[in-house]
């Protein structure tokens, strides 16, 4: 592990150092906050400790600076002025700790054990982040932006969140996203498509069945609920689920109770529920389709995916995502695209979104030239 230290009091700096080097760290020192800012960004170090007073740059501007520069090593300031309010006030603007002098030696060493538990945990945030984004979430859109920043907030929390979007826009995936950047993400993840099942068995499907409880009900079965306890249950088209099941999935969101098909016991569930709808909910609720009761239950945060064609300067970076992906699965050579063929590409009206737009990449590696052309997406896509 390697510290640097800053203080303009030379007997301070290499006293630290002594000791922390007997504790088997690597120790850099800076005699002012200037040297230590240049050395901060040239260098990796698991804590920082700094003095809060010093002639020119001073510890709290050094602090501000390293911030704005994008350093994540914890910064811990000392001072021999410590009182309630400086420490206060240096926290607020970002430090990890604060220490007062005569300096202890245990409470450092607590101290950087603690800031190296924070900086580890950054770094499995970030790496779970790219899992989760890099090779899914394709996209640097202002749209994207948004949605990856609202997945941040929501993640954490267990409120229901309703996704809004077309078909094929990815709604799947900012679902997955909400379950594996969120508390219960070593819980299961449980999809449901409601328009996919029929109307007479969506009710088994999602709340279960006892043994006899209908003519194919030859043993007992768990419901999508239960499934998800713990966790999170993804409803995916729910604007396609009928009144009778809509009054079901009511019930349990408001009594975390759930009844199989054929019995009258409760079961307690603990599920965060998801839900993903292509249909204008409150045009449903006016017909009728739709209970507005339930809607409030589900849509307490509402994140809308936008089309491809509110985010056509993602379509560069998609086409490139799509040529490693479907590269990697089927073993097929590699081809590049024109930059005429992919200017071609992002004037296109995309109606079917991401998921047209893979189709036609995976069909241009099969029939398409190399590089593929202008002339190839004439033929084979327009």
């Amino acid at each position: 592990m390697k510290i640097l230290i800053v203080d303009d009091e030379r007997s301070i700096r290499n006293s630290l150092k002594e000791i922390l080097e007997m504790e088997e760290y690597q120790v850099d020192t800076a005699e002012n906050g200037a040297d230590a800012c240049e050395m901060a960004e040239k260098e990796k170090y698991d804590a920082i400790f700094c003095d809060i007073k010093m002639p020119g740059m001073d510890g709290t501007e050094v602090l501000q600076k390293l911030i704005a520069d994008g350093v994540e090593t914890p910064v811990v300031m000392i001072s021999g002025h410590a009182d309630i309010d400086t420490a206060v006030d240096c926290i607020k603007k970002g430090a990890f700790d604060f220490i007062g002098k005569p300096l202890d030696l245990n409470r450092i060493l607590i101290t950087i054990k603690n800031a190296t538990d924070k900086a580890n945990l950054v770094t499995q945030t970030k790496i779970l982040k790219k899992k989760v984004y890099g090779q899914e979430m394709v996209g640097q859109s202002e749209g994207m932006r948004h949605i990856r920043d609202m997945i941040d907030k929501v993640a954490p929390t267990d409120a229901s969140v309703l996704i809004t979007g077309p078909n094929g826009s990815g709604k799947e995936l900012v679902a997955r996203s909400l379950h594996q950047l969120s508390q219960r993400s070593m819980m299961p993840y449980v999809e449901v498509n409601c328009a996919a099942i029929p109307s007479e068995l969506i009710e088994s499907e999602l709340f279960g069945h006892e043994k006899g409880s209908f003519t194919s009900a030859i043993k007992q079965h768990k419901g999508k609920f239960e499934q998800a306890d713990g966790g999170t249950l993804f409803l995916d088209e729910i604007g396609d689920m009928s009144l009778a099941a809509q009054a079901k999935v009511l019930r349990v969101l408001q009594e975390r109770k759930i009844s199989r098909v054929g019995s009258d016991k409760d079961i307690t569930v603990n599920v965060r529920v998801v839900s993903a709808t292509n249909k204008n909910l409150a045009e449903e609720i006016k017909k009728g389709t739709f209970r507005e009761d339930l809607y409030h239950r589900l849509s307490v945060i509402v994140i809308k995916v936008p089309t491809l064609d509110e985010r056509k300067d993602d379509i560069p970076l998609l086409i490139n995502h799509f040529l490693d992906q479907i590269c990697s699965e089927t073993a097929m050579p590699r081809k590049e695209f024109s930059p005429e063929a992919i200017d071609m590409l992002v004037q296109k009206s995309w109606t079917g979104n991401i998921r047209e737009l893979r189709n036609v990449v995976e069909r241009l590696l099969i029939l398409g030239s190399n590089p593929v052309s202008v002339k190839d997406i004439e033929d084979y896509v327009i």
